[in-house]
C-alpha cells in the first residue's frame, strides 16, 4: 500500500507529534508499505523539497508560518496552509503520484482541503488521526466562548471530519464528540491508541548525578509546559514537597509557562527543582533511566479524553506516573486498572502530597510497578499495532 501522510510536524522538529509521525512512518516501511509524508514547512525557501528518511519519502511543502506567531496571524496562516500545500505539491515531481490511502494528523484542524484534493485525485480512502479535539478543549479551558471564533473553528473541524472515511480517536470517551458525524453514516470511528517506538536508553546531555538533586528520588516532567497542562498546579505541588529532602523534580521542555515557572522557583529559592531546555527526543530514554516517576499534567478543566504521548514514554521506560488530569478522563481508569501510578482529578495541594507519599512508598518496595508499566506499553502502545490497525480499518 502506498500511503500519503499529511502533517505539519516531522523531525528535525522535536515535538511529541513529530516523534509519533516518525515512528508511525518507519513502522509502515517496516511492514512493507510505501510512505510519502507531505509536511508543511514554513521555514524553507523552496516551494518543494524532497528528502528521504530511513526509507520514508518526505515532500516538504512551503507554507505560511504558523508557529510562534500571534493568534490572528496563526489562524490566517493555518487557513491558507492547505492551499499553499496544494499549489506547491502540483509544482513538485510527485504531483501525479497515485496513493492507496491518505492519512492525516490533527492538530492542525485545517488539512481538510488538502486531504480531499489528494483522495479525489487518487480515488482512495482517508484516515484522520485526531489527537486534539479543538475547539472544544479551548472552550473547556475558558480560552474561548461559544461565539463567532468558536463557530468558525467548529466549521473548520466539521469539514475535516466530513473528509474522513475513518476517524481514529485516542479513547472510547471521545466518541461523544463524533455522534453527529457517525449518525450521517458516511464513516466509522476507530479507537487508535497513541504509540511510541521502543528505543534503548542512550547518552543524555542531562546528568542528574552531577546536579544538586543527585541521590534523590526524581519525579520528571518532559514536554510542553503551557496552558493546557495546568502547570501552576504542579508547581504548587513541587513547592509543598520542599520539606522532602530525598525527593527532587526535573522539568525538561519548552512552552509558555516554562520560563515563568523557572523564575518563580528562583524567586522562592526552591532547592528541590531543576529546569532544562528541550532535548532531542532520542535522549529521553537516557533521561528517564535516571528518574523514578513521571509527571502527567492536564488542566482539570478539560472535558475531552486524552492519553498524552509522555504517559506512553513513561510506560515504555518503566516509570510509574503521578498524574493530575481532568475528572472522567479514560486515562484515570487505565492507570488504576493496571496499577501504574497514582491519579488526582482535582486541585488540592494536601492531597497531591498524600498521593505522592503513597507512590514513593510503592517505589521503595521494589520494581513490580515498573514491570507493570513496561507490560502496559508492550500490550497497548507499539507502532506495530497502530499500523496494523490503520491498514485493517482502511481495507474494510
Amino acid at each position: 500500500m502506498h500511503t500519503a501522510l499529511v502533517a505539519d510536524t516531522f523531525p528535525p522538529l522535536r515535538s511529541s507529534g513529530a516523534v509519533q509521525l516518525r515512528d508511525l512512518s518507519l513502522e509502515f516501511v517496516k511492514q512493507g508499505h510505501d510512505v510519502t509524508v507531505l509536511v508543511a514547512s514554513p521555514q524553507q525557501a523552496e516551494p518543494w523539497l524532497i528528502e528521504y528518511y530511513q526509507g520514508v519519502r518526505l515532500l516538504r511543502l512551503r507554507t505560511p508560518r504558523t508557529k510562534d506567531v500571534g493568534y490572528a496571524r496563526r489562524t490566517l496562516a493555518e487557513l491558507f496552509m492547505p492551499f499553499f500545500m496544494r499549489l506547491n505539491y502540483n509544482r513538485s515531481p510527485l504531483a501525479n503520484t497515485q496513493f492507496d490511502a491518505v492519512l492525516w494528523y490533527s492538530p492542525s484542524i485545517f488539512f481538510g482541503p488538502m486531504v480531499r484534493f489528494l483522495s479525489l485525485k487518487s480515488r482512495c480512502p482517508t484516515y484522520l488521526i485526531i489527537r486534539d479535539i479543538f475547539p472544544e478543549w479551548a472552550v473547556d479551558m475558558g480560552l474561548m466562548g461559544k461565539g463567532l471564533p468558536y463557530l468558525f473553528f467548529r466549521a473548520i473541524a466539521n469539514y475535516q471530519y466530513s473528509v474522513a472515511n475513518v476517524i481514529g480517536v485516542q479513547t472510547p470517551g471521545n466518541r461523544v464528540y463524533f455522534e453527529n458525524w457517525l449518525s450521517k453514516g458516511k464513516g466509522k470511528l476507530d479507537i487508535l491508541q497513541n504509540w511510541l517506538s521502543d528505543l534503548p536508553a542512550s547518552n543524555c546531555s542531562i546528568r542528574i548525578s552531577a546536579s544538586p538533586l543527585a541521590g534523590r528520588m526524581i519525579f520528571v516532567y518532559a514536554g510542553n509546559m503551557g496552558i493546557a497542562q495546568g502547570m501552576d498546579n504542579i508547581f504548587e505541588f513541587v513547592h509543598a514537597m520542599q520539606a522532602r529532602t530525598d525527593v527532587g523534580f526535573v522539568f525538561v521542555g519548552r512552552g509558555s509557562d516554562s520560563q515563568r515557572l523557572k523564575a518563580k522557583a528562583e524567586q522562592l529559592a526552591l532547592d528541590n527543582v531543576l529546569f532544562f531546555d528541550e532535548i532531542d527526543p532520542d535522549e529521553i530514554p537516557g533521561l528517564y533511566a535516571q528518574c523514578h516517576a513521571g509527571i502527567v499534567a492536564l488542566d482539570v478543566r478539560h472535558k475531552t479524553h486524552n492519553i498524552p504521548g509522555k504517559f506512553i514514554s513513561y510506560m515504555q521506560s518503566g516509570l510509574p506516573v503521578f498524574a493530575v488530569i481532568n475528572p472522567g478522563n479514560d486515562l484515570e481508569q487505565m492507570i488504576s486498572a493496571h496499577r501504574v501510578g497514582v491519579v488526582l482529578t482535582h486541585v488540592e495541594v494536601a492531597e497531591f502530597v498524600a498521593k505522592a507519599e503513597i507512590l514513593i512508598d510503592d517505589l521503595e518496595e521494589g520494581g513490580e510497578m515498573s514491570n507493570r508499566c513496561r507490560q502496559l506499553y508492550l500490550q497497548s502502545f507499539s507502532p506495530k499495532s497502530a499500523v496494523s490497525q490503520i491498514v485493517q480499518a482502511l481495507q474494510k
